[in-house]
């Protein structure tokens, strides 16, 4: 393909330069001490932390969190020659089928047996000592029965043992937190690749804007009115895959399963007919709550999304925006240049990134475990969806 005369569709549009010592390897502490790049109109901005958030919100406006939980999804083993094997789990297709990325893909052929390794220190238990435990158990296996040509991953079929229904009963002993591979170096414990609200076990990564929040800030935005309501994104291979296509518009996501609630609906239409603001926590909220909203009003949505926002796109629910600062190229990068424009998101990148320090204790850091942004309203640029009579 030649070259995309608007950069608003090309690929390159979107990339630019980050040292490496920017990709944040472990999070702060507290969560709410992370530095907060605030965009208050398309040519303004200032820095707070996120603490600080209750700042710029008014009593009435909602926000909205994803609060599905991130499962320990990688898992290590072996082929029968002996060759390692990594496995992360997409998608339960039943208690014992998951979609998954495996490495080596090409060398993992229908019919090929994994044994997986036990974790350090898996210790054996007595089955009878807790009849209503979950056994511990000592192997673990599963066979590849299908290739999946969307996501390029492998249909995998455990062999559960007597007394283990599914996988997830027992994921916790034997697998651990899928990390991205940018973070190399973390001594952060499982739980802070966690939000403090996620209740719904389905990720195989976190939805990170919302990793920001303590139970503490919660408390003090429901006691000045800020409301708050949660959908659900089991964030997957359609979130973080890169895009490839040098014309953005020709990238296809891949489902990921969403839902949105009548009762969340609801609130979120009274919200908006009271005059209050509605607020998307992470880039997996905009998308549910987009796919929601289809033809112009939002409504009770439940089943696979695979909405791809970019510049353009006429926006119907979201009013104003957190994200964290994403990978170049990415399409969460794309979605949050279709709210404030690409242009000015580059910008706004590399404000953060040419930000001094002081007063905070260190400057802006990117990616998973790194600081945040607030896109208010007055900073949309983008055109809104426009309803019929």
């Amino acid at each position: 393909m030649g070259y995309i005369n608007d950069p608003d569709r090309s690929l390159d549009g979107y990339h630019y330069e980050l040292p490496n010592d920017r990709i944040a390897q472990n999070p702060r502490e507290p969560r709410d001490r992370s530095r907060l790049l605030v965009a208050t109109s398309p040519h303004e901005i200032v820095h707070r932390q996120f603490r600080d958030l209750l700042e710029f919100l008014r009593p009435g406006d909602l926000l909205v969190m994803n609060d599905s939980s991130v499962i320990p999804a990688r898992l290590h083993g072996h082929k029968a020659s002996g060759a390692a094997v990594e496995v992360l789990l997409l998608e339960a297709r039943s208690p014992d089928s998951w979609l998954a990325l495996v490495r080596p893909g090409k060398r993992l052929l229908v019919g090929t047996q994994i044994e997986f390794d036990p974790p350090p220190g898996m210790a054996q238990t007595n089955p009878t000592a807790d009849p209503t435990a979950v056994p511990t158990v000592a192997k673990l296996s599963a066979e590849v029965v299908a290739v999946d040509r969307n996501t390029g991953g492998r249909l995998l079929r455990f062999q559960l043992p007597p007394g283990v229904n599914s996988l997830l009963e027992i994921l916790d002993a034997w697998g651990e937190m899928p990390l991205p591979p940018y973070i190399t170096d973390s001594a952060a414990p499982p739980d802070r690749y966690q939000t403090v609200y996620a209740r719904d076990p389905g990720s195989a990564a976190a939805p990170t804007a919302g990793l920001h929040f303590t139970p503490e800030l919660l408390d003090r935005l429901s006691a000045a009115g800020v409301g708050r309501a949660f959908v659900t994104l089991h964030v997957g291979v359609g979130t973080f895959r890169p895009v490839a296509s040098p014309d953005i518009t020709a990238h296809k996501m891949h489902e990921e399963w969403a839902l949105l609630s009548e009762e969340v609906a609801e609130k979120i239409r009274t919200t908006r007919a009271n005059g209050g603001r509605v607020f998307a926590v992470g880039t997996t909220a905009v998308r549910t709550l987009e796919s929601a909203a289809r033809h112009g009003q939002v409504e009770a949505f439940c089943g696979k999304t695979d909405l791809f926002i970019y510049p353009g796109y006429q926006w119907r629910v979201v009013d104003g925006l957190i994200t964290n600062f994403h990978l170049p190229r990415s399409s969460l990068m794309m979605l949050v240049g279709a709210f404030v424009g690409r242009a000015r998101l580059l910008e706004l990148y590399q404000a953060a990134l040419d930000a001094p320090a002081d007063p905070y204790p260190d400057r802006y850091r990117f990616y998973s475990f790194g600081d945040a942004m607030l896109l208010l309203p007055d900073a949309c640029i983008a055109p809104r969806f426009e309803t019929e009579d």
